[in-house]
């Protein structure tokens, strides 16, 4: 009688890897054809313009980091930082607002660090306050900034601040309204399971990273060029006139858009329509709170916190923008 094999092993999943390398393939194959296409329609020539001057100065930043993070998460254990926090709440948060500014990496890696920071005891105002620092304030993102606004030193330390800001005070929120109760699951990191090499963890999760991150990319590149051929210059020049109005759309268009930290600033500065000051919101807001970043907390402290947490970002992080960028772009 035959018997079935048990033993085969499983059918390949088609990844994100797999989709990119075909439409590579695809782009490369087709490249005479595209290059016509595009040089027909003058619309077409400059968003693929706008597309790819965003996309190429971006890409650099964007691989730096996914490196770093992927060297963070195999050989940085939070239990280094939860023994760098001051016992007080309140300068722990503090501290690990800045402990951001050590840490490059996108919002997506600062999420399972954070739920190992609780894991291992760290107070969940601190860690929260990381989670909004280090995608923030990190050297990749203000490096990324400064190339991004030349000229501009000021955008750059208005980011930082207003990051920093958002940071502090929803830390100190937490601490003092913040319930444990509001968490209501965590899911397991295995950036540091003793079965796997740190190679293994360096190159999974620098590729992990630098797949979810580009996808994010390529839709921030194809957003800002799908602005300029939609988007007449007169409203844009309207909205600018507008800054209340601006600053709203901007900061809306920054969760909606959910960007990756290490490469919203070539986007915000292809808007050149518009004041410093709105574009300064949409770089502060996104990081913090955005639909992707919404989806993953979700996924790891319950939707009751994010049901919680994300309007009150949203709003802290537009206050904040808006106050920092007052005081040091004034009305731009």
């Amino acid at each position: 009688m035959a018997t079935t094999d048990t033993s085969a092993s499983p059918a390949r999943r088609i990844n994100s890897m797999h989709v990119f390398a075909l439409l590579l393939v695809c782009a490369i194959v087709f490249r005479d054809q595209l290059v016509t296409a595009v040089n027909s329609f003058p619309e077409l020539r400059t968003g693929a313009t706008i597309f790819l001057g965003v996309f190429v100065q971006a890409t650099p930043f964007l691989v730096l980091g996914v490196l770093v993070s992927g060297a963070i998460a195999a050989f940085v254990s939070p239990r280094v930082l939860k023994r760098l926090l001051p016992a007080d709440e309140k300068a722990a948060v503090g501290v690990s607002s800045l402990a951001g500014m050590a840490l490059p990496g996108c919002e997506c890696g600062a999420v399972p660090v954070s739920s190992r920071l609780m894991d291992q005891g760290a107070p969940t105002s601190a860690a929260l306050a990381f989670l909004l620092s280090a995608p923030a304030i990190n050297p990749v993102v203000l490096v990324s900034t400064a190339v991004a606004f030349p000229g501009e030193p000021r955008m750059v330390l208005a980011r930082f601040l207003a990051s920093l800001a958002t940071a502090l005070v929803m830390g100190w929120l937490w601490a003092r309204i913040g319930r444990a109760e509001w968490i209501t699951k965590k899911f397991a990191d295995h950036s540091h399971d003793s079965s796997r090499s740190k190679w293994e963890v360096f190159t999974e999760s620098a590729r992990h990273d630098l797949m979810q991150a580009g996808a994010f990319l390529v839709l921030g590149a194809g957003a800002a060029a799908l602005l300029h051929i939609v988007v007449p210059d007169s409203i844009l020049e309207h909205l600018a006139g507008q800054m209340l109005l601006a600053i709203l759309v901007m900061a809306v268009l920054a969760v909606v858009l959910a960007l990756c930290s290490e490469a919203d600033a070539f986007v915000a500065a292809s808007m050149s329509m518009l004041p410093l000051l709105p574009r300064l919101v949409f770089l502060v807001v996104g990081p913090a709170v955005d639909v992707k970043l919404m989806a993953m907390q979700a996924g790891s402290f319950g939707r009751g916190f994010v049901a919680r947490f994300a309007p009150v970002t949203f709003v802290v992080a537009v206050a904040c923008a808006t106050s920092v960028g007052l005081l040091v772009l004034g009305a731009r």
